[in-house]
């Protein structure tokens, strides 16, 4: 009986270690751990997971633009053996070279939400249309503006950043500001309307001080553009100190939970909401089908953008709060 149930227990061992040596493994690598957006990101991919029975790695750099930290969670994902690697860059061009070496060790490289510089770095990119997002939220400005010539401030991410450069530029080219499209990645869109341009790295706090060197330097500012809600946030409260709150048109990107509710108290004129949540899934079920026999995904995927706002104008579609807080992320 006693070698009956050692053959037993050894077994259940053997099978028990072969289950776990042919689990498919993916990663998930976003900026940073703490942006709801990241987090409702990754709760996306860790249900997919779950559904489909695949183990999820992940990892983020410590702040937006850490790309060391990046470059160290795909080598140890390569290591670990993952089929693939859904990457949010940080920095759009720096990462490029790790990629290389992912795809050469034959894994799968996704990038989520934020295009490679160049885009083909990576094998498929399933994101929000980055520059679609600015365009909407530039034809929303350009509409309750009207004839009062725009004096803007723009509350942009980082040099060279793609996410940033696409949003940037399509906000001009929505208000018909610059001539340019959504294939520039590097470079910000010259405007003579723009007269501060300010980095925040999406932060609150740095939001608020970036606004509120604008005003010190040009305080006919009746405009302001920011590369998601937290900067946005950041550049009301800077805003409101300064007593302007009644005068100066804020509009974003995000369609976050804290963003949408923005919308409702006025602090935030309009925003164009992504979704994470399906960024992620979709970017699993890809891997998990390629470790199934599919073939590897391509080109790009579009998971979608609404204009939010609460005083619709003619000729932009958008949807109400209400649409907003139904289909947002975050608290």
């Amino acid at each position: 009986m006693k070698l009956v149930k050692a053959v037993l227990a050894t077994l259940c061992f053997a099978t028990v270690v072969a289950f776990a040596q042919d689990a498919i493994k993916v990663g998930l690598i976003t900026k940073t751990e703490t942006n709801p957006f990241f987090i409702k990101m990754r709760e996306g991919a860790q249900a997919k997971a779950d559904e489909l029975g695949v183990e999820l790695l992940t990892a983020a750099g410590s702040f937006d633009g850490d790309n060391e930290a990046q470059v160290t969670a795909i080598e140890n994902m390569v290591n670990a053996g993952v089929v693939g690697i859904l990457l949010v860059p940080s920095d759009t061009q720096a990462i490029v070279p790790s990629i290389q070496k992912a795809r050469e060790a034959g894994v799968v490289v996704i990038a989520l939400d934020t295009p490679t510089n160049p885009q083909d770095a990576v094998d498929a990119l399933f994101a929000t249309d980055n520059f679609k997002a600015g365009v909407l939220i530039g034809q929303y400005a350009k509409a309750v503006m009207g004839d009062t010539p725009p004096v803007i401030a723009a509350l942009d991410l980082a040099p060279g950043i793609s996410v940033g450069v696409l949003r940037h530029n399509g906000f001009l080219s929505g208000y018909g500001l610059a001539e340019v499209d959504g294939t520039e990645l590097s470079n910000y869109a010259p405007s003579d309307a723009v007269v501060c341009s300010q980095d925040t790295a999406g932060d609150q706090a740095k939001g608020q001080t970036a606004m509120e060197n604008c005003l010190t330097a040009n305080p006919d500012i009746n405009l302001v553009y920011t590369i998601n809600e937290p900067a946005a946030f950041g550049a009301y409260t800077a805003i409101k100190n300064a007593g302007r709150e009644n005068d100066i048109l804020i509009v974003s990107v995000d369609g976050g939970c804290a963003g949408v509710r923005g919308v409702v108290d006025g602090s935030i004129g309009a925003t164009s909401q992504q979704y994470p949540l399906l960024m992620a899934s979709l970017g699993v079920q890809a891997l998990y089908d390629v470790a199934n026999g599919a073939e590897k995904p391509s080109g790009y995927t579009d998971t979608g953008v609404t204009l939010i706002t609460d005083n619709p104008v003619e000729g932009v579609e958008s949807e109400n709060s209400e649409f907003g807080l139904a289909n947002c992320w975050g608290e």
